[in-house]
């Protein structure tokens, strides 16, 4: 009988993606007050807190609300890649991964985090955007692929008791 498969790290994109937002609705609200009662209309407050309110949904909320959907959880069995707006889920059993490989650019290279390509074979690779700690997460899925039943183990894998915890990411 096999192991019972076991949550190893839920993960999302960096953090990061929600700056740019921030920033934004600070700037939204600088406006509005800006704005209020500038011009003499009746309605022109109202027009101010409406344009704000759509402002603030669309460019602070809508991203908000991406960024906290999308969701990676890696198993002891497999790779599950979510995101809720698109109503896609993608598993991929780690016994079809054949290689987990890094890519950073940019910014991603000083804040740490990065993407993490799994190579299923014939099928396009599945990508884990902007993971944070991204080696951590790369060595992790290495060493779970080379533990996958039915895998040849890799050289220089060591095993996933003996890596840092992921855990204290999410």
């Amino acid at each position: 009988m096999s192991d019972p498969e076991r949550i190893v790290v839920r993960l999302r994109s960096h953090g990061r993606a929600l700056v740019l937002p921030a920033v934004l609705l600070c700037g939204i609200a600088f406006g509005t007050t800006f704005a209020l009662g500038r011009v003499d209309w009746p309605l022109w407050d109202l027009v101010v807190w409406s344009l704000a309110l759509v402002l603030a949904v669309v460019l602070c909320a809508v991203p908000t609300l991406a960024w906290l959907s999308r969701r990676v959880v890696v198993t002891s069995r497999r790779v599950i890649v979510r995101s809720a707006f698109g109503g896609s889920r993608r598993d991929v059993p780690l016994s079809r991964v054949h290689d987990v490989t890094l890519r950073r650019q940019g910014l991603q290279a000083i804040v740490g985090s990065g993407d993490v390509l799994l190579s299923t074979g014939g099928e396009q690779p599945v990508t884990l955007a902007d993971v944070p700690s991204a080696s951590l997460v790369q060595r992790t899925l290495t060493d779970l692929v080379a533990m996958t039943p039915g895998m040849p183990r890799m050289e220089g894998a060591s095993s996933v008791g003996s890596a840092p915890r992921l855990e204290d990411l999410a």
